[in-house]
């Protein structure tokens, strides 16, 4: 049995999803939500990204961390700055711990799952209800984008 945490780094709102694969494969939910930052300062959100983030690993002890990799269109060079501030927390978080951290492409994630590089946030939200048997699509999609990335590493059978 293994415990894994996937996660859509965000500096406002940052996804995550803890999923338990089972002996024989089976991947179930454990929990899926948001860490929300609600501070105007760049320093006050990366504490809140850091905090949520060692409040789930610390409730969940997962033996991973998969994580959405940084893209960034090259006429928006500061948003792909801002993000590495979150995902510096989150892969700080999963190091105090000993979690080994694993990057994936969002266009890897995606064709994994739908077989689309570039399916829409609607087509990943309903391909995770699909895959985890969910009565409803999750919600808002960061939670869909978390799960998909622990889905993509659970698969790619790089567990631990």
């Amino acid at each position: 049995m293994a415990v894994l945490l996937g996660i859509d780094p965000g500096l406002n709102t940052t996804g995550y999803g803890v999923i338990k694969i089972s002996f024989g494969g089976k991947v179930c939910l454990l929990e899926a939500g948001v860490v929300r930052s609600r501070s105007d300062k760049l320093a006050n959100k990366i504490q809140e990204i850091y905090d949520g983030v060692r409040e789930i690993i610390t409730t969940f002890s997962p033996e991973s961390v998969a994580l959405e990799e940084l893209y960034s269109h090259y006429d928006r060079p500061q948003t792909a700055i801002l993000m590495g501030h979150a995902r510096g927390a989150i892969c700080l978080a999963a190091a105090q711990s000993d979690i080994p951290v694993f990057p994936y492409a969002a266009t890897q994630i995606k064709k994994l799952l739908t077989g689309s590089g570039h399916a829409p946030k609607e087509q990943m939200q309903r391909a995770i209800q699909l895959e985890l048997q969910l009565p409803r699509t999750p919600e808002p999609p960061d939670v869909a984008d978390a799960l998909a990335v622990a889905l993509c590493h659970c698969y790619h059978g790089k567990i631990g």
